[in-house]
């Protein structure tokens, strides 16, 4: 029994590298990412898929939507699949809360938020365990975030701790899991979580860390640390 995960297409806020984590914001595709949704076609027989889930989000609901190609059945709607709570740092430059957390770790909530980044990822690591209860073939439409994670853990070396900033997530792109590979990595990732001490955030101070940040090469960041930075997609 097989799991596909992949991230939503693009959106004029992810374009600009912009944070939404409030699924009332209406957040849609942008042409480019409406049109990225066709070439799953090509990578997966989508017709066989069982079960479909996706997040709360309006750009997560268009995409299974868009990938489904019909307005029935209706996708499973998990909230537990949702992007961060990004707190005060909604709607401005992810940068910003990179920064933040960079100097306060992943274990600490952000201001005004209801979850820590390892918080979130959490929930969402459940809502993948609850996702094979469903029937197989599943696709689940999730955000860069999870998906980073899952690349993450499957690239690692033994031993490699959780970084704060995985790798970029592309669009659309599906990743792929047999059902006991899938639950294995997911209790081996919460196991990550638990075992991570209280204070996280290294052992520099904290206007050290601060000085990392700000003095990143930022097409660099975006590129290679961003969760939701856009690899090349192929010509369609």
């Amino acid at each position: 029994m097989t799991t596909h995960i992949l991230r939503h297409g693009e959106t004029h806020y992810s374009r600009q590298y912009l944070v939404n984590g409030d699924p009332t914001r209406p957040i849609l595709l942008s042409q480019d990412g409406g049109l990225s949704c066709g070439l799953v076609w090509h990578t997966l027989p989508l017709w066989q898929v069982s079960t479909w889930l996706c997040s709360e989000f309006p750009r997560a609901r268009q995409t299974a939507s868009r990938l489904m190609g019909i307005p029935e059945p209706r996708p499973v709607v998990d909230p537990r699949l949702n992007e961060l709570d990004y707190g005060d740092f909604e709607g401005g430059p992810f940068l910003k809360y990179a920064s933040w957390l960079q100097q306060h770790g992943g274990r600490r909530r952000p201001p005004g938020a209801r979850e820590s980044q390892r918080e979130g990822i959490k929930r969402m690591l459940e809502g993948l365990q609850a996702a094979v209860e469903h029937p197989s073939p599943r696709m689940i439409v999730c955000h860069g975030l999870l998906v980073s994670v899952l690349h993450w853990h499957r690239e690692r070396s033994a031993g490699d701790p959780m970084p704060l900033f995985f790798p970029e997530a592309p669009y659309v792109q599906p990743i792929s899991f047999e059902d006991e590979d899938l639950l294995s990595r997911v209790s081996s990732l919460l196991a990550h979580i638990a075992a991570e001490p209280e204070s996280d955030s290294g052992s520099r101070g904290d206007a050290e860390k601060s000085r990392a940040v700000s003095e990143l090469d930022v097409a660099t960041f975006d590129r290679v640390n961003h969760p939701h930075a856009q690899r090349d997609l192929p010509d369609a």
